[in-house]
């Protein structure tokens, strides 16, 4: 290695740390993004450290501690903080494991679908005509069809598993990537940077993955967070009607459908699994809210503009109040 590119290292090191250190301090001013944040990154932690944190298997019966109430109510106890259900199934180690097949479910479909709607609205938006024309027309044709039999076909053909769940809301959630990518790389394709890439004879896929490409960032990881809390929401969906998520396996749809026998006389069932559905998708809608703003340069101007515009009044304020000599 030379001794230029040894010495640039660590100043690239230190950029990125810059920048790091200047991202976690516009997150830490934005108080419900860093909270959403924050209970983000231990859904994950519990997630991946379920083994080690659930306190019981959560397929482990026990008929003599069923529909045991939590432990701060009457008749409960701290051997199951959160109660059991009605097999006598620690609620807690459920909620824990349930937390892997939720969120295993969500970046999957994120993965699948992103991929190929990226690439569909890529070749769309860049081809034009009568590509643009016939992909548009696959995209109407699929929002058109109705999803619930779509889910239905696929299930009566590959079976009720967690591998046919992300399968199904893959096909049936690209779509909304390749319309958003198609509609900005019609736009990105009139630049003038564009057009001069190709005046030198750069090939397609170089203007595509060089030049047009990295524009799609911030849009692309925007719906990309957002639909991930669709994702949750339908997974908690198709496993609450039977056809997702199958036992001896744990989601938190799976226990809520599981629960909803049992509403009135043991409200921890689907209170807990529930909150854990509510608590997941609002923080990613607000961490999503401040990607959204932190990734867009017109955002960050327009939030730049408006701080300096308070500064002043703030300024103008003080001026105010300061008694003449």
């Amino acid at each position: 290695m030379s001794s230029a590119s040894t010495s640039s290292l660590p100043l690239a090191l230190s950029g990125g740390t810059r920048l790091a250190g200047g991202f976690l301090r516009e997150l830490w001013h934005d108080k419900p993004a860093a909270i959403g944040l924050l209970v983000i990154l231990l859904i994950i932690a519990m997630a991946i450290f379920a083994p080690l944190i659930a306190p019981y298997d959560p397929a482990a019966q026990s008929l003599i501690a069923r529909l045991k109430p939590p432990a701060w109510l009457a008749g409960g106890s701290w051997a199951h903080p959160l109660g059991t259900d009605h097999l006598g199934r620690d609620v807690l180690s459920r909620v824990i494991w349930g937390s892997r097949a939720t969120l295993l479910i969500g970046f999957s479909v994120v993965l699948l679908a992103g991929t190929f709607g990226v690439i569909v609205g890529l070749w769309a938006g860049y081809a034009g005509g009568r590509v643009d024309s016939l992909v548009m027309r696959l995209v109407d044709i699929q929002v058109s069809f109705p999803g619930i039999l779509l889910i239905l076909l696929i299930v009566s053909v590959i079976g009720p598993s967690i591998t046919t769940m992300i399968v199904v809301l893959a096909v049936t959630n690209w779509m909304v990537y390749a319309r958003q990518v198609r509609g900005i790389v019609m736009s990105v394709r009139q630049t003038a940077y564009v057009e001069a890439a190709e005046v030198i004879g750069c090939r397609p896929g170089r203007v595509i993955f060089r030049h047009i490409l990295p524009n799609l960032f911030s849009p692309i990881l925007t719906v990309a967070i957002l639909e991930f809390t669709n994702i949750v929401l339908a997974e908690a969906a198709i496993s609450f009607l039977g056809l997702g998520v199958q036992p001896p396996a744990t989601s938190w749809g799976l226990d809520v459908a599981a629960a909803r026998d049992y509403i009135f006389i043991a409200w921890w069932l689907i209170t807990f699994p529930g909150l854990s559905i509510v608590a997941t998708v609002l923080s990613v809608n607000l961490f999503a809210n401040w990607v959204r703003i932190t990734a867009d340069p017109q955002e960050r101007e327009k939030r730049f503009a408006r701080a300096q515009a308070a500064k002043r009044r703030r300024a103008r304020g003080d001026q105010a109040t300061v008694p003449a000599e």
